[in-house]
């Protein structure tokens, strides 16, 4: 076990292999723009990312950077908080919300989540405009250490439900 990337949010235990923390959210959305559904299971696919959400789709000759975005539940809490906002962590726009676990800051990490599903992180997932749109500030208050999350492709899927354990593996 060693560090990744520590960034100083959580000490000792910064993007640290081995910590284990659990999935506290799943929603997608089938359409640019569209809706969002929050989920209590799902199935996540190298073919289609997260079942039915319109990221998702493997293209073959790209990099396929944004599979599945993911974000952790004290980043979007701090943010909220930031601002003045009680918005659900939805709202952002991403696949998974993990808790008491601190997701890497490097690309090549790796994060596996319930028995089977592997998921690589390629690249910060920078907050758009948009967020503004729904609390003041909120863009800004996502862009320091990642809090926007992680944009990750998968290498491995399998069936994920909220509650499933997430580790960091390498």
């Amino acid at each position: 076990m060693g560090l990744l990337e520590p960034h100083g949010r959580h000490g000792h235990r910064d993007g640290e292999a081995g910590v284990s923390g659990t999935l506290a959210g799943i929603a997608r959305h089938a359409e640019r723009r569209g809706p969002i559904e929050t989920l209590e299971t799902v199935q996540v696919s190298v073919e289609h990312g997260v079942e039915g959400d319109c990221r998702g789709l493997f293209k073959p000759g790209r990099k396929n950077r944004r599979q599945v975005t993911v974000m952790e539940a004290s980043d979007w809490a701090v943010a909220a908080r930031e601002v003045g906002t009680d918005l659900e962590w939805w709202n952002r726009r991403v696949n998974l919300l993990v808790d008491g676990v601190d997701l890497p800051q490097t690309e090549g990490s790796r994060v596996r989540i319930g028995e089977d599903v592997v998921l690589e992180i390629t690249v910060e997932c920078e907050p758009c405009n948009r967020m503004d749109a729904l609390a003041d500030g909120l863009q800004e208050a996502l862009k320091p250490d990642w809090r926007g999350g992680a944009c990750t492709r998968v290498l491995s899927g399998g069936h994920i439900k909220i509650g499933d354990s997430v580790r960091i593996e390498a």
